[in-house]
């Protein structure tokens, strides 16, 4: 699967003094070329440099223009020397934000100087910035700008994109519930309502050789399906399948990028849960291939799918989970995360191949609760480092919960006995955060919560920077 690359536009600052200017052009070029090629290698960014030096105010305006017109979807100010400052905000004008100054350390060559006075205009003129400094193929410098690359580009690739909301408020919840003209603002999202029964007829028109398919390729995949005859047969594990495909189908007829479902008083009680369709869609995989996860929240908690469709972004298209905080275990110092969908099953292992991941996972038949039927998708998550995270709002400002955390093992008749404590048919990760029970649950926004592998802290906190909000670490 192929994940979209940043945009960067990199622009070069010299002094507005033609004698000197044209001296230290071949210094200026080379500071630009060290710094695109290490953006380019990384993989994920797509470098557009300046045509020339900027010495002059046409040249700002033109050379922004240009990133602007080639889809720069952040611009890096680059300063090897001393540099005229009124270039660098004759060039916010055009250039797209939000923007990073970069210099060099080199005391012969004052880029400093100038990133110190450039960086002064722009707290003068109330724009959004970050400043780093260094040698950018230094790993940390490189890793620095980074991140604040990752964060500039997951905005970028919000915008424009469009929620598929499916049925509407689940179980009274206010979190779950987001203010359309705010999403559009900030983020730059839509919301599309689409009917959950819209789901139900799609779902009739599922060939039945493509659900036969799914259903030989879980039942030789996944470690145990717990037919019971009632709750959970062939007959409903299908309508799953059909369910998923039909979601597949509608998000494609009507350019949804991520959804959420309400589920609960309507498809689980007279139609199927979603839990399967959750699973997979957020999974890297399905039956017929490999597939770029997508999106998908429980109880249609809008916030979540945002805080989700974020993190994919941020961490270049990886797998989300979504879960309730269920519990915490004073004598092992863990969290039990649980809920009934939207737990990948890729967590189960980590793996990019799904019988790995599906070796570990059994299908329960679903809790009494939702009365529909239909498997419950159920593992341990596998242990690592996790950064989980929540956007929330308060007073109507959105602001940042962000979780660093490591999911952990016990041995499989320990996870069982805790599983059976709350919903043994549910999946579970345990984790282990770094603040106290107390400090967590003072404040942390509401009953959900979300995460990706790996440590992602820096880079979401630049992200609420460049928005504007609040990022409160729990560490």
């Amino acid at each position: 699967m192929t994940i979209r690359k940043t945009k960067v536009g990199i622009l070069t600052f010299s002094d507005g003094r033609k004698y000197i200017h044209e001296t230290l052009v071949a210094v200026n070029q080379k500071y630009q070329d060290r710094l695109a090629a290490a953006l380019e290698a990384t993989g994920e960014v797509e470098a557009i440099p300046g045509r020339e030096i900027i010495w002059t105010a046409e040249g700002a305006r033109r050379e922004a223009q240009h990133l602007r017109e080639m889809g720069a979807e952040m611009t890096v100010f680059n300063f090897a020397i001393w540099a005229f400052p009124n270039l660098a905000a004759i060039a916010t004008t055009f250039a797209p934000g939000p923007y990073l100054l970069f210099s060099n350390l080199h005391p012969s060559e004052p880029g400093m100087v100038a990133m110190l006075a450039c960086a002064g205009t722009m707290d003068q003129l109330g724009l959004t910035y970050r400043r780093v400094w260094g040698d950018i193929q230094e790993p940390d410098t490189l890793q620095k700008v980074m991140e604040y690359i990752r964060a500039a580009g997951a905005l970028a690739h919000l915008k424009g994109e469009t929620y598929g909301l499916f049925g509407g408020r689940p179980l009274g919840m206010y979190t779950a519930v987001a203010n359309q003209d705010q999403w559009r603002s900030l983020f730059g999202v839509d919301v599309e309502h689409v009917e959950q029964y819209d789901i139900v007829r799609a779902s009739e028109k599922v060939s039945e050789a493509r659900v036969d398919a799914g259903l030989a390729w879980l039942e030789k995949y996944v470690k145990d399906i717990r037919y019971d005859g009632k709750v959970l047969t062939t007959e409903k594990l299908k309508k799953q399948i059909r369910s998923y495909h039909a979601v597949r189908q509608i998000m494609a007829d009507r350019d949804l990028d991520f959804v959420g479902f309400k589920s609960h008083g309507d498809l689980t009680d007279y139609f199927v849960t979603m839990d399967l369709a959750e699973a997979f869609l957020n999974d890297p995989y399905d039956w017929e291939g490999p597939h770029e996860p997508i999106v998908a929240a429980t109880e249609a908690d809008m916030d979540g799918a945002l805080t989700m469709e974020l993190l994919k972004h941020i961490s270049g298209g990886q797998t989300n989970l979504f879960a309730d905080i269920r519990h915490y275990d004073a004598e092992d110092n863990v969290w039990y995360f649980a809920n009934s969908g939207t737990h990948a099953t890729y967590f189960a292992a980590r793996s990019k191949d799904p019988a790995e991941n599906l070796r570990k996972v059994s299908f329960y038949p679903e809790i009494p609760d939702y009365p529909a039927g239909g498997g419950s998708v159920q593992f341990f998550a596998g242990p690592g480092p996790m950064t989980l995270a929540r956007l929330a709002r308060k007073k109507g400002q959105y602001w940042l919960a962000v979780v660093p955390a490591n999911f952990v093992e016990f041995s499989q008749e320990k996870m069982e006995a805790k599983a059976h404590t709350t919903d043994i048919e549910w999946p579970h990760a345990f984790a282990r955060l770094e603040v106290s029970a107390d400090t967590f649950l003072a404040s942390y926004p509401c009953n959900h919560i979300h995460g990706i592998s790996g440590d992602w802290v820096n880079e979401l906190c630049a992200a609420a920077e460049i928005l504007g909000i609040e990022a409160r670490v729990y560490r």
